[in-house]
């Protein structure tokens, strides 16, 4: 009895993703991945008074310089893979001016993203974009909630966002398109698909300071990591 077309398709169809799902496990395990945690035994300063917009911003507002657990572990603390290619693009940057405060504190972009400043607050916000030295890349006024202005950044490197309006807003980009993670609120940060090889760790928080560490990634297992910053 022969084969029938449907029959042919059905086989050819399951061995196509029997072949793939081969490809792809071998692909997981010729990587590794670096899994840790950042902690710090500094503390958060005070909430600080708040002066102008008290309708909108409230009297007080968290310092959120520094954002640690109990056992203290760190969030908002960037860790790096320094010559290591991001093995897939970070979306494009939103900065949000959300009740008084840049949203996220922190985050991830690659050279020559588009980035969205908006704000949910109904007063008028800044947002001023500079790298290091001071340069300006944008300073755009953000007068209305929803309100949506696109910017691009170019060059790898760290911006810092303030508003002229209210002094206390700070935010960050980190302009990069090497492997990069973001410590949560847990302290915890996860790298994912590294090649094997020696590599050298970077942490960076904007308040503290943490020296860089050496690992060696072997395929198909995890290194653990921790940073302590001060």
């Amino acid at each position: 009895m022969g084969i029938s077309r449907t029959g042919s398709r059905a086989a050819l169809t399951v061995a196509l993703f029997v072949a793939c799902v081969c490809v792809a496990t071998q692909a997981g395990a010729q990587s590794g991945s670096v899994t840790g945690m950042v902690t710090t035994k500094a503390a958060g300063a005070r909430p600080f008074r708040v002066t102008i917009d008290q309708r909108v911003c409230g009297t007080e507002l968290p310092d959120e310089a520094i954002v640690a657990g109990a056992a203290g572990q760190l969030a908002n603390a960037v860790v790096t893979l320094v010559g290591v290619k991001a093995d897939a693009a970070a979306p494009n940057g939103m900065i949000l001016n959300e009740k008084c405060r840049f949203a996220p504190r922190v985050q991830i972009v690659r050279p020559h993203a588009a980035i969205t400043t908006s704000s949910t607050d109904p007063i008028l916000h800044t947002t001023n974009a500079q790298i290091d030295g001071g340069k300006v890349l944008f300073n755009v006024a953000v007068p209305l909630p929803g309100i949506k202005i696109k910017k691009a950044v170019a060059a790898a490197g760290l911006v810092r966002l303030s508003c002229n309006t209210h002094p206390w807003m700070r935010g960050w980009m980190v302009v990069t398109d090497e492997a990069t993670a973001i410590t949560g609120a847990d302290g915890r940060f996860t790298l994912s698909g590294v090649p094997p090889g020696s590599y050298e760790l970077r942490v960076w928080h904007e308040s503290l300071k943490g020296a860089s560490q050496r690992i060696t990634v072997v395929a198909g297992q995890p290194v653990s990591v921790h940073f302590d910053v001060k």
